[in-house]
């Protein structure tokens, strides 16, 4: 199994990797998001920790039934070789109807074959009001002509 672009990446292929993973993760689907990512995995994510494909898709699983109408915008911050580091935002609703904006960066290593071996996030979030959302884009795909992180000054 393979997942292109692989390494080693230019500007171009990590830019390219990174908007397929927030599409992916936008689906909110975590099997097929799991996918992306080595048998052996390893994760952190915040304090907790996955170390193989099966405890990523179980994590995605219980993040997407707690954190409603899901949407992700990711952008490059650096690369090299078969490393990305990346930083984001995404925002979502609570079971009370709380919407929260959460903000974070991730260094990812690949395998050769374009699959995810590691993955490191740190993630901080806050409680933002209905009015303060900045995505409004249907569940989904983040259409192509919406406000990136840094048009939007995140």
């Amino acid at each position: 199994m393979s997942r292109p672009p692989m390494p080693p990446f230019s500007y171009e292929t990590a830019v390219e990797k990174v908007r397929l993973a927030e599409d992916g993760w936008n689906t909110r689907n975590a099997a097929k998001v799991a996918l992306a990512y080595t048998v052996d995995t390893h994760w952190r994510n915040r304090a907790e920790f996955a170390t193989n494909r099966q405890e990523a898709q179980a994590f995605l699983e219980r993040k997407w039934n707690k954190e409603h109408e899901y949407r992700l915008i990711k952008e490059l911050w650096a690369f090299t070789g078969n490393r990305i580091a990346v930083r984001y935002a995404y925002e979502y609703r609570d079971d009370s109807g709380q919407w929260f904006r959460a903000y974070g960066n991730e260094n990812w290593l690949f395998a050769d074959n374009g699959l995810m071996s590691n993955r490191h996030a740190s993630i901080n979030e806050m409680p933002i009001t209905e009015a303060e959302r900045l995505f409004h884009w249907p569940i989904g795909r983040r259409p192509d002509g919406h406000a990136s992180l840094s048009d939007l000054g995140l």
